[in-house]
């Protein structure tokens, strides 16, 4: 793959030519040096190539999927910073960029009017979560919407790390040229990229949720002895998981027995480098373990050390990194998990149904800073009550509309950590003084009568 395609460059300084319809590609895994003299147009080249500085005429091209970074010959090296920490500075635009943008979404103004945001994905790093808990603004996601999606990409993902498809397709290409004898240098080259079958392989799945359900089903149906670990999983996950599959209550236990492992948790703090060299101690020599999860998931580190050593024989992720990139046995896909057309209108479907349920019922499903509430209407009219998770909240709620002569026909109640949500649904209309009233309880943040 080019990285870089420069056609036809020409630049000069009035009557003195620089470059002169030069052209080459830059291939992945190439290295280019440039030799000259002092004043011969090396960092004249280097600026037009990084896009400082516009050719007189010709064309740059850098790939898609490259970020370009220069350190000029005037860069200042600080005491104490490594060779890589030098080189990280020629992208601090980039990392102001992301700080500005992070400031913006923080200092962003949250109109009253406001009561809820769905992100159609898992991940909401891009929303003030905490600050639209504080407003009483209900954040969703729309987990398991890109399952299926993610679950083909899995499958992709165990066969790549048997059978070395990648490496053999880029072999494949360097044959280009060679005409009647391409047949006979495939049949004499083809053994170096030989790998194992899936059948009768033994595959732990870390994480039971609406994906890993999916990715340890499909895996029975290749034969494989499929074991799942998810000390947190639901009774709906439990239902739909095949009884092929068998349940690991320890993780040691799973670790130790698996040829292949895939993760399926969610990235916290918690979880932040779950797969570290301790882990991967206890691990098969030669396991192949798969993250199509979260990047931070797994230590990079300890991950790279271990392909070093043939300890992990192969690691395919989804979130590509300078080391990973560069590590012998890693395959970096860039992100695909979702990348399909049915994920994205699943996402958006579930985006929309669970905003609707909450505007007009006042329902949450699928909420990143909020309790799970659902609770059938029993008509009348139903108050919706976001509020702290304080002692005392309650009865002062049932004060309040108890005062106002309104008899509660079902309530029901549900808190996540400094936050709780309450539903009543009443005999009589609720007028805006009712809700008024109880806005000036303590503790309660916004109040809805749907």
């Amino acid at each position: 793959m080019s990285l870089l395609t420069v056609e036809k460059v020409t630049h000069g300084f009035g009557a003195r030519q620089i470059l002169e319809d030069a052209s080459f590609r830059l291939l992945k895994g190439e290295h280019i040096g440039l030799i000259g003299a002092n004043g011969e147009g090396k960092s004249t080249f280097l600026n037009i190539i990084t896009g400082k500085i516009l050719p007189d005429a010709g064309k740059i091209t850098w790939s898609r999927h490259v970020t370009v970074g220069y350190l000029d010959q005037h860069t200042v090296l600080k005491k104490g910073m490594t060779i890589r920490e030098v080189l990280h500075t020629a992208f601090n635009h980039m990392h102001d960029l992301e700080a500005e943008m992070l400031k913006l979404y923080e200092d962003m103004a949250l109109p009253e009017s406001l009561l809820g945001i769905a992100r159609a994905g898992a991940g909401v790093n891009n929303i003030p979560v905490d600050k639209c808990s504080e407003a009483g603004i209900v954040v969703f996601n729309t987990p398991g919407a890109n399952a299926n999606a993610v679950k083909e990409l899995v499958l992709g993902g165990l066969v790549l790390a048997s059978r070395k498809i990648g490496k053999g397709m880029e072999w494949a290409k360097t044959l280009a040229g060679q005409g009647d004898a391409i047949g006979k240098l495939v049949e004499k080259g083809k053994s170096q990229f030989t790998g194992p079958e899936l059948a009768g392989k033994t595959l732990g799945v870390v994480g039971l949720g609406a994906i890993g359900v999916k990715v340890a089903n499909m895996a029975t149906h290749l034969g494989m002895e499929v074991l799942g670990y998810d000390p947190y999983i639901s009774v709906e996950g439990a239902w739909s998981l095949s009884r092929s599959v068998r349940h690991c209550v320890n993780l040691s236990d799973l670790i130790a027995q698996c040829d292949y492992i895939t993760l399926h948790i969610p990235a916290t703090a918690e979880t932040k480098g779950f797969v570290n060299d301790s882990l991967i101690a206890q691990m098969k020599h030669g396991v192949r373990i798969l993250n199509f999860a979260r990047g931070e998931l797994v230590n990079t580190a300890a991950m790279v050390n271990a392909l070093k050593t043939g300890r992990v024989a192969c690691y395919v992720c989804d979130f590509p990194s300078e080391a990973l990139l560069s590590a012998e046995g890693a395959v970096c896909i860039p992100h695909l998990g979702a990348s399909t057309p049915e994920s994205e209108d699943n996402c958006a479907v579930m985006a929309a149904d669970e905003l609707g349920d909450y505007l007009l019922n006042g329902n949450i499903k699928n909420s990143v800073n909020f309790p799970s509430v659902s609770m059938p209407r029993a008509g009348g009219s139903r108050i919706c009550v976001v509020h702290r998770n304080i002692p005392g909240i309650l009865a002062a709620i049932t004060d309040v509309t108890s005062k106002a002569g309104l008899n509660i026909d079902n309530m029901t109640n549900k808190s996540r950590g400094d936050y709780a949500y309450t539903m009543l649904d009443t005999g009589g209309s609720v007028g805006t003084a009712d809700a008024a009233r109880l806005l000036d309880v303590s503790g309660i943040i916004r109040v809805r009568v749907v």
